[in-house]
């Protein structure tokens, strides 16, 4: 049984055990990563790469509301729902009338809901697709007369690869209509006529767009791996299957091959397409002796899994040893063991289990007597053998050696480095210290210089306060002094005055009696009037001021 790949073309897919297949990449836009389960909600398939991905809805999951897939369109426009839904000549004329770059809009709009962009990328991908589904008027006849882009987006819908939007991927136009109508394998990479090598078996009759050269029978899913235990291929009809998918449908167990000479259980694999069995561990060996050297570090724990997985519930010998075998490797690879060494290793274990096979001992001892030149033979490959493991060895424990040495070279090397970062950082944190010191003693210098420009400005309040008083004082003096003062001059103007109207009331009575009554009258009025002003208190007035009253004037 030879490893096999869904990206394979064709005229590569030879039998199995004839001949392993050679590597076909694909350099594409990744399909959406959509699958339906049986409960109708979509989950991504664990057994499926990003290649072979796709949607196959039913009516029962879909939901009745209407979503806006694609936007609405105007009378010169066309949307993703027109394309699903309208008749097609009538899409292809409209199309024809829109420029290039609102299509490559419109295919970019398919591709964000296939990538999970949109609002609910999933509901609106399966009204879509439901749309699709559901027509009976999408066949050979109409699909001819379809646009270009039109067609890759209907194909799409339908398989749910949107690698057939990629702008390097030139299909012709009567291939997208075979694979619209699952005439043709929807595999980019295998492109093989349905059903592929004109197979009659029921499988390939009933399931629409299977093919049994790239795709699992358990899963109808495709990928790209090459050269690997993830795919399984049936000795009698060469279809193939996902180790994956055998595993979690029990198609791989215990049981007795109808080519096994001793009747002894082995791990078998159950073919679902014609349900025959074939035997697993000649095809381990197989796969990993012609493809383990192009394997690199994780390509080999992850075949080494896959064939632990295979072996799990084993119950023969060879298969418990080759289960052990495949633990005891990985554990020495994450603990660094070279993969060119764990290559060897498990080489040398699949020459083992082939010596120790029931058929190598039954042509052993089927000659009773060994003669003595082969029993010479038998000893000179033994001690061959037993060098060849010595030299893996001593090889391995050099290498670990050597790795061993380099690491503690590049430890010393490391704590040379971190001691001297050790004595610059201690240099460092001495010359902070003493800018720390240094800064300490300025703020020092700067607290005693505001405490003494904080007692010189206390004192100076001080001293101007005491002189606030004193002048206060002074003041105080100064005004009583200038108001006695000014009394005094009142009181000898007063005097002056009075005098004065004394005199010249004496010369009026003297002069004569005439109008003496009047100018008397007046005369005792100002005298009173004279005399109640020196009795009221006497105002405060400016020092400064130098207005007086000069009684002395002349009424």
């Amino acid at each position: 049984m030879g490893t096999s790949s869904g990206s394979n073309l064709p005229h590569q897919m030879l039998p199995p055990r004839q001949q392993l297949q050679t590597v076909l990449s694909l350099a594409s836009s990744d399909p959406p990563h959509l699958s339906r389960s049986s409960s109708g909600i979509v989950r991504e398939s664990p057994a499926e790469s990003a290649s072979s991905q796709e949607t196959w809805p039913t009516s029962k999951s879909i939901m009745a509301k209407k979503t806006e897939s694609g936007g609405k369109s105007g009378p010169d426009k066309v949307s993703l729902q027109d394309i699903a839904r309208e008749r097609v000549e009538l899409v292809s004329e409209r199309m024809l009338r829109l420029p290039e770059g609102y299509l490559e809009e419109l295919k970019n709009g398919l591709k964000a809901i296939l990538d999970g962009n949109g609002s609910q990328p999933v509901e609106e991908f399966m009204f879509l697709q439901k749309f699709v589904q559901t027509r009976s008027d999408l066949n050979s006849k109409t699909l001819v007369r379809a646009h270009r882009v039109q067609l890759e987006i209907l194909v799409v819908i339908k398989t749910g690869i949107q690698a057939f939007l990629h702008p390097n991927i030139n299909l012709s136009q009567t291939n997208l209509i075979e694979i619209f109508l699952h005439k043709r394998c929807r595999n980019i990479a295998c492109q093989n006529e349905l059903p592929a090598d004109d197979c009659r078996c029921e499988m390939c009759a009933n399931r629409k767009g299977f093919c049994n050269l790239c795709m699992c029978v358990i899963c109808s899913k495709f990928d790209f791996a090459v050269n690997t235990c993830r795919w399984i291929g049936c000795d009698v009809c060469s279809h193939w299957t996902h180790t994956d998918c055998a595993i979690r449908d029990g198609e791989i167990s215990m049981g007795v091959s109808a080519k096994s000479v001793s009747g002894m259980g082995e791990m078998l694999f159950k073919c679902r397409a014609c349900n025959h069995t074939s035997e697993l561990l000649g095809w381990v060996k197989d796969v990993f002796h012609h493809c383990v050297p192009n394997w690199d570090r994780e390509a080999l724990m992850k075949e080494l899994d896959f064939v632990r997985r295979i072996f799990r519930g084993s119950e023969d010998t060879r298969g418990r040893k080759l289960f052990w075998k495949c633990e005891e490797i990985i554990d020495k690879i994450k603990g660094g063991l070279a993969e060119a060494t764990a290559a060897k290793l498990i080489l040398m274990f699949f020459q083992e289990i082939e010596l120790d096979s029931p058929k190598s001992r039954e042509n052993g001892d089927g000659g009773g007597m060994i003669a003595p030149q082969d029993a010479c033979n038998r000893i000179a490959e033994v001690v061959k053998e037993t060098l060849r493991k010595m030299e893996i060895v001593g090889e391995e424990k050099t290498r670990m050696y050597k790795k061993a040495r380099m690491g503690l070279e590049e430890c010393e090397r490391e704590m040379e480095e971190k001691a001297k970062e050790v004595a610059e950082l201690k240099m460092e944190r001495q010359k902070k210290k003493q800018q720390i010191e240094e800064v300490e003693r300025i703020v020092r210098l700067k607290q005693a210089e505001a405490e003494m420009f904080q007692l010189k400005a206390n004192e100076a309040k001080m001293e101007a306060e005491r002189l606030e008083r004193i002048v206060k004082a002074k003041k105080e003096k100064t005004e009583e002094e200038y108001a006695s003062n000014y009394l005094k001059q009142r009181l000898s103007e007063a005097e002056a005055e009075k005098e004065y109207l004394f005199q010249k009331l004496k010369e009026q009575e003297s002069g004569g009696n005439g109008g003496g009554e009047t100018s008397q009258s007046v005369m005792y009025s100002k005298i009173r009037e004279m005399l109640s002003g020196y009795n009221a208190p006497s105002p405060r007035v400016d020092p400064r001021s130098n207005q007086r009253n000069h009684f002395g004037s002349n009424p």
